[in-house]
């Protein structure tokens, strides 16, 4: 027979178990960055303002936010019973944070009545906070990196501040600094293209590039979507929320089972190296560097 456990040892145990299993590392969990990447992250912006606003305004908002929760928590409980980057759970789980997180911003300004200014602030400092957190649990922020159950909660958790902080950020410009939506595209296009020429041509950081444009594609795509859907009386083309979620839906649907099919994002790693399915050729992997 199995000897019984006092109290503190069967605590210390159990403890011991869960941080094997949160920190026990394995296949990676977030795709290669490709073009596709970034093609389907600007979309899935784009689709998560424009689903938001039409759900709030076609139901009951509480109903919507409800919903756009339950679907956000569904979402990433099946992306972390993959273990793995699987194409389609990724992308659900990146498309239902953008609908949850816009809903979460606008919740702040709509029902509480916190100015952009004050909502990009403190959503800004909740994703330093991440960071922060991060960095000093894991000694890197590298979505080369995202190998353990530990280290892709960290990721999500920047991913969701990402989205509420652009978000906010992106109606701030547009309509406390009466930029509009085309204009405010504009400028987050101009900016996203500091850290990618940055990097391109420069040589910075991979991660700090990385992170910087991830964090501009959200008031991207979202000042974007809103100039396409919203009326032309608030600065829009007025094709309608409805009809550019859909659209931007079947684009998305499109290009993620071409990755399903294909694999052309999928990482593996072996040892300091990864292996990129597209070239089929070995390339160092920066989350192996010192400048991570």
């Amino acid at each position: 027979m199995r000897a019984k456990l006092a109290p503190r040892q069967y605590v210390q145990v159990t403890e011991r178990r869960f941080l094997t299993r949160v920190t026990v590392r394995g296949a990676l969990r977030v795709p290669e960055i490709t073009v596709y990447f970034w093609v389907i992250k600007a979309l899935s912006t784009a689709m998560g303002e424009s689903t938001s606003d039409y759900l709030v305004h076609r139901l009951n908002p509480e109903l919507a936010v409800g919903l756009g929760f339950i679907g956000f928590l569904a979402a990433l409980s099946l992306q972390f019973s993959m273990r793995r980057y699987v194409a389609w759970t990724y992308w659900f789980g990146v498309v239902m944070v953008g609908v949850f997180g816009t809903m979460a911003a606008d919740v702040l300004h709509v029902g509480f009545k916190v100015p952009y200014a004050l909502s990009s602030t403190l959503y800004g400092a909740v994703l330093i906070i991440v960071f922060v957190s991060w960095q000093r649990t894991e000694k890197t922020i590298s979505i080369h990196s995202v190998d353990t159950a530990r280290r892709e909660a960290f990721y999500w958790a920047c991913v969701v501040a990402t989205f509420a902080l652009g978000t906010a950020v992106g109606d701030l410009t547009a309509v406390t600094f009466h930029l509009g939506y085309f204009s405010s595209a504009l400028l987050f296009a101009a900016l996203i293209a500091v850290p990618a020429v940055g990097f391109w041509r420069f040589h910075w950081n991979a991660v700090v590039s990385f992170w910087c444009a991830y964090v501009l594609t959200r008031p991207l795509g979202a000042s974007s979507a809103d100039w396409v859907g919203k009326p032309r009386s608030a600065g829009g083309l007025g094709w309608g929320d409805g009809t550019v979620a859909s659209a931007l839906t079947v684009v998305i649907f499109c290009l993620v089972a071409f990755l399903a099919v294909t694999r052309a994002d999928v990482q593996v790693r072996m040892g300091a190296h990864r292996i990129d399915p597209g070239r089929r050729r070995s390339i160092a992997d920066p989350s192996q560097e010192g400048s991570d």
